[in-house]
């Protein structure tokens, strides 16, 4: 049997040695290895998108920071991004079939299937800020269940909402310079923000993802996209639109973290609390992030052959009332399937305008 050695009787035995010229050394107490635990995050986008990189770059090392510190257990990362496993609008399903066990959600495709995301697509017109929109989302969420009861529905569980866009805007093949020269055009989007078209004479919304409004724009499939400055940059678009209508549309939450609720059922609470903590990180980071970048991104659009042409305050209310309330729309819609739209809007609406923001249209107001 071995005899425990006390913190006085160590401390005795080395003054002896000391004194007696001998050295004595002590075994380290045995440190258990952290538990390794396997992960896959996917994204169907490629990894040069702003979002999927900060997820790389961000996301990933603040996670394994966060469980490195606390030292029970360490994740073993494998990243497929691109279409390694799905693509862009493939990643709802991919985490539902557990192809991936975490991964960023477009959820602007899923509108059928989660019809609460798109609360700030349905509101244009109020806040051109990524981290307050990002923010006051992700606050609905925690405040209502309606979201994470629609990813449930899909086998996933939120973690956090995000905004990678500081606002909307329009670029185009030709000028365009007021509501007029819409006409006849055909503008590509996703998902809601096509409905910001139904109040214009002539003008038709084409459905389109990121990917695509490049070959979109340069076969003549459309004639204009609403899309950000810094997707602009990063997707080239000056080269096949090279002029930007300044709407400031509004920015739009347009990714969800979610991970496979099987796989989140068998994670340890430390781990589940680590990655619920730093996904509300990320989400703070890549807002500030898109507003950043902004900037930059719009003087690179310019540098690489952008014209931008501002539209008047005049028009873009014009705009606005154009418009059928699609927010009302939205919320009668979940109203009548049981869920809260109504009292979401109206919470939604309200942290807009206690951050600072008037709407062009107070689309609540008319509920």
């Amino acid at each position: 049997m071995l005899k425990k050695i006390t913190t006085s009787s160590r401390r005795a035995l080395l003054v002896a040695a000391l004194a007696a010229g001998t050295t004595l050394s002590f075994a380290p107490a045995t440190v258990q290895a952290a538990e390794t635990i396997n992960m896959i995050a996917i994204d169907g986008y490629p990894a040069r998108a702003m979002w999927v990189k900060e997820f790389t770059g961000f996301f990933i090392p603040r996670v394994n920071e966060e469980l490195k510190a606390k030292g029970n257990y360490e994740i073993k990362w494998q990243e497929a991004y691109g279409g390694q496993i799905v693509k862009p609008r493939g990643v709802l399903d991919g985490i539902k079939l557990g192809l991936g066990d975490i991964g960023i959600v477009t959820t602007i495709f899923h509108n059928s299937k989660l019809p609460s995301q798109g609360i700030s697509a349905v509101t244009p017109f109020i806040a051109a800020d990524a981290r307050v929109v990002a923010k006051a989302v992700d606050e609905i969420a925690k405040e209502f269940p309606q979201m994470a009861k629609e990813l449930d529905g899909q086998n996933q569980v939120y973690l956090a909402t995000g905004v990678v866009l500081d606002t909307y805007q329009v670029f185009s093949k030709t000028p365009i310079n007021s509501l007029a020269d819409l006409k006849g055009k055909k503008v590509a989007g996703a998902g809601y923000n096509l409905r910001y078209l139904e109040g214009i004479e002539g003008a038709a919304g084409v459905r389109g993802g990121l990917p695509n409004f490049y070959n979109m724009l340069q076969t003549g499939v459309v004639d204009a996209a609403m899309l950000w400055p810094e997707a602009a940059k990063t997707f080239k678009i000056a080269e096949v639109a090279p002029y930007m209508l300044k709407a400031d549309l509004g920015a739009v939450n347009s990714k969800t973290v979610t991970v496979n609720k099987d796989v989140w059922s068998k994670l340890p609470d430390e781990v589940k609390g680590v990655l619920q903590k730093v996904a509300v990180e990320y989400r703070d980071h890549v807002a500030n992030t898109a507003m950043g970048r902004a900037t930059a991104s719009l003087e690179a659009y310019k540098k690489g052959g952008g014209t931008v042409v501002e539209l008047p305050a005049s028009a873009r209310e014009a705009w606005a009332k154009s418009m059928p309330n699609i927010a009302v729309d939205w919320a009668k819609k979940l109203d009548g399937a049981g869920a809260p739209g109504s009292d979401m809007l109206k919470a939604y609406v309200g942290k807009l305008k206690a951050a600072g923001f008037s709407p062009v249209r107070d689309w609540a107001s008319e509920l």
